[in-house]
């Protein structure tokens, strides 16, 4: 059934089971069937319970979407990131209320109910029943009713007096169904404060399924670098990535794809993707391919004709070495804003003449990092010291609009108990390791030109 996202099982009987390491192959990597995490979306739901002191929890999942209200490059459904979170359901409209009692948490998931006439259209729905309990691990599947939503609320509350936490604040205009049933004398608080602080630290079935994101990721990059070559659109590159992406099971990309080539290669956000790429020219790739609704982020820097010039290898390994540099220092502790002045302190440092008086840090014009997960730019307060299990990414930059050169290398980093874990070590870095994995595509029929 399409409207449940299958992610790598996590019970207690796989807890043996090691994590795949980053550079595993992507072949190696689990991901065939994907059963559902039962236990691992229990505890998440069970851990928010025990967050909250008093009253009910409910959460609405993403709206159904017209047709009307579609793009051509997002027609497919996408579940909210909370919800899904907590159920792994990708039903739309449905809904989940938790509540406490004195036999313990409580949970009800509410499904619409099926229509044969609209699922000719859109393929078949999960419903309430045997099958949905038994496919979700929630006991207590049912019908989705307006009036037995409001009657289970109301008597949460009578059961244990307090607020009625949800989504609605966040100013989501896909919540607008909340307003069917808020009774008057309800208090509304937001729980995505609480869910944030829970969801910026990952679990092992977050962590599987970000390590195949990013596998998938590093598996783009390969392909883009064995494929480019002067004369090539950029769009044709992309095409190359995103063929990827999908050939190695990704459901989606976790964002527009970034290919921009010279002058284009200065732009943070380009994503147009246009342009006839020249030989000389330098070629930024920032791409991330999203499973199981998590999303890689991984940039490369590379030349298009497989061969960097000295000035643009300078460049390149200046910000190459701030990278490593910030790597070392990740640990817990450490918080994103004392990586980011060490990194601008050793490009400062370290910069020379290259980027004549002032330094070459005037040209390293974003943040150093954001956190990542089910969104390339995740949850989660900035000035938090890092804890074991968070993931954030590296990538500082150096951007010379006037000599059309742009470099910018990122990374996918775990925090762990005594460092971290570079998800992305297998996308090609160094100028050497480019450059043979350059030539290799230019020998496998790609049209690249060495003068």
């Amino acid at each position: 059934m399409r409207n449940l996202l299958l992610i790598a099982a996590l019970g207690p009987q796989l807890a043996a089971q090691s994590v795949p390491p980053a550079a595993t192959p992507i072949e190696d990597l689990p991901g065939a069937g994907r059963p559902v995490a039962l236990e691992a979306h229990r505890l998440r739901r069970a851990a928010l319970l025990e967050r909250v002191p008093s009253g009910v929890v409910v959460i609405p999942a993403a709206a159904r979407r017209g047709s009307d209200d579609r793009v051509l490059q997002d027609s497919d459904f996408r579940q909210d990131d909370y919800f899904f979170y907590l159920t792994g359901v990708e039903t739309p409209d449905a809904w989940l209320l938790l509540t406490k009692s004195v036999e313990g948490p409580q949970t009800i998931l509410y499904l619409p109910v099926a229509d044969p006439a609209r699922e000719q259209w859109t393929g078949h729905m999960l419903a309430p029943g045997e099958t949905a309990a038994k496919l979700t691990g929630i006991a207590d599947v049912r019908p989705l009713d307006a009036t037995d939503l409001e009657s289970a609320i109301e008597g949460a509350i009578l059961e244990n007096p307090g607020p009625v936490y949800t989504l609605l604040l966040r100013g989501r205009s896909d919540n607008a169904p909340v307003q069917q049933w808020v009774r008057s004398g309800w208090e509304l608080r937001s729980i995505t404060p609480v869910l944030d602080s829970m969801r910026v630290v990952k679990d092992e079935g977050e962590l599987e399924a970000l390590r195949r994101a990013i596998a998938i990721t590093v598996e783009a990059h390969r392909a883009a670098m064995r494929a480019a070559h002067p004369g090539m659109y950029e769009y044709q590159l992309e095409a190359t990535i995103e063929y990827t992406f999908r050939s190695h099971g990704a459901d989606r990309v976790g964002f527009p794809s970034i290919v921009g080539s010279g002058p284009n290669s200065t732009i943070l956000h380009y994503d147009v993707n246009r342009r006839q790429m020249g030989d000389g020219d330098l070629l930024v790739v920032d791409i991330g391919a999203e499973y199981a609704q998590y999303t890689g982020d991984v940039t490369r820097t590379f030349p298009v004709n497989g061969r960097f010039t000295a000035r643009q290898k300078a460049i390149y390994d200046l910000v190459l070495a701030a990278n490593q540099a910030v790597i070392d220092a990740v640990r817990p502790g450490m918080t994103i804003r004392e990586l980011g002045i060490l990194a601008r302190q050793y490009m400062q440092a370290n910069s020379g003449t290259l980027c004549g008086e002032g330094g070459c840090t005037r040209y390293f014009i974003h943040g150093l990092s954001h956190w990542l997960g089910m969104r390339v730019h995740d949850v989660g307060d900035y000035a938090m010291p890092l804890e074991p299990g968070m993931v954030l990414t590296v990538e500082p930059g150096i951007y010379i609009p006037e000599e059309e050169l742009g470099v910018r290398i990122e990374d996918d980093v775990l925090v762990t108990t005594d460092g971290c874990e570079v998800l992305s070590v297998g996308a090609p870095k160094s100028t050497d390791e480019i450059e043979r994995l350059m030539r290799q595509g230019a020998g496998s029929g790609g049209a690249r030109r060495h003068q």
